[in-house]
């Protein structure tokens, strides 16, 4: 079969990973295309959108800690695509909120998913292409899609999460022993728009005991509709015990735990569900990212640098200058 896409490199994922390595190698002259098997761009920076209301379902925000990311950052807010999110952030001891760090903390607008549409911009997207395998053809590979389609490229990146990667990986034992090793668990978000505002003094709250280990008024993000939107995620033990748990059973024992926490009953307008399968690491590697030896095979992911979009970020742009240097 003649591959319908023939390209330099090949970037499988669509999250902050797999874009930022896929503008560092556009940008060096290489054709490059972006397969996802999402109908759009983000990965965990995702936004969806309610009757009334948005939420950010997965990222909440990103902070910034190394040069390069910095000066990124404030690209981004030259570009008004991203901005500081202001709320106050506390943290929930088992008896009292008070205050959490002082950290500069940055949103998307007028989602989190909207920065993944700015890092898209004219680059070739394909959305749900699913790759379900992939091998050595020549000096480069072949891809295989759930589709039917086909692909050749010359280099390959994944930019996935661990687990799905590690599927893909097994004609790689190299490879494939590293990543094998590392698990990620998941995390439940529940999306709730409240009927009246809420009296409550804060914008976000770590919780990180019970059901919950976080809660966000979303609404309290620039850029967002107004409206009592809130986003709660269960911690990542309760996620795994409920992890096939219904969708309703989930919103309505996390809503309940929202309520136990904060002591309100307003009435409920919207309401619902997503698990994110592969939310994080347990055990997250701190290597940048991984290159096989013939320099043709990269991976990126937040999973193999630190767990933050930061780091996600850095990863693609560390595998994409090791893939130019060869």
């Amino acid at each position: 079969m003649t591959p319908l896409h023939v390209l330099d490199v090949a970037v499988i994922g669509a999250g902050v990973a797999g874009l930022s390595c896929a503008n560092t190698l556009a940008q060096a002259g290489l054709k490059v295309a972006i397969f996802d098997k999402a109908r759009g761009a983000g990965g965990r920076m995702a936004t969806r959108r309610g009757e009334h209301a948005s939420f950010d379902h997965g990222a909440q925000y990103f902070t910034a800690h190394v040069p390069a990311f910095h000066a990124a950052v404030a690209q981004w807010q030259a570009a008004g695509v991203v901005t500081e999110w202001k709320g106050r952030i506390v943290a929930w001891d088992g008896t009292s909120f008070a205050d959490s760090d002082g950290k500069t903390r940055y949103v998307a607008e007028p989602g989190m998913s909207g920065l993944c549409r700015y890092l898209m911009g004219d680059l070739s997207f394909f959305s749900q292409h699913k790759l379900i395998g992939f091998e050595r053809d020549g000096e480069g590979w072949r891809l295989d899609f759930e589709s039917g389609e086909t692909a050749a490229c010359r280099k390959l990146v994944l930019a996935l999460p661990a687990p799905q990667a590690a599927q893909l990986l097994e004609a790689e034992p190299a490879l494939h022993a590293i990543v094998a090793g590392v698990t990620m668990s998941p995390v439940w978000a529940v999306m709730v728009r409240f009927a009246e505002p809420l009296n409550l003094d804060f914008a976000g709250c770590f919780v990180n005991q019970g059901p919950l280990s976080w809660v966000a008024r979303n609404s309290s993000k620039p850029g967002r509709p107004a409206g009592e939107a809130w986003v709660l995620h269960g911690s990542p033990g309760w996620s795994q015990v409920h992890v096939s748990e219904k969708e309703d059973s989930v919103s309505n024992a996390l809503l309940a735990a929202f309520r136990n926490l904060v002591g309100v009953q307003a009435g409920v307008e919207e309401l619902s569900a997503h698990r994110w399968l592969y939310a994080q690491a347990d055990n997250p590697l701190n290597v940048g990212c991984l290159v096989d030896a013939s320099a043709t095979l990269g991976l990126a992911g937040d999973w193999i640098n630190g767990s933050r979009v930061e780091g996600a970020w850095d990863s693609g742009l560390q595998v994409a200058e090791k893939l130019l240097a060869q």
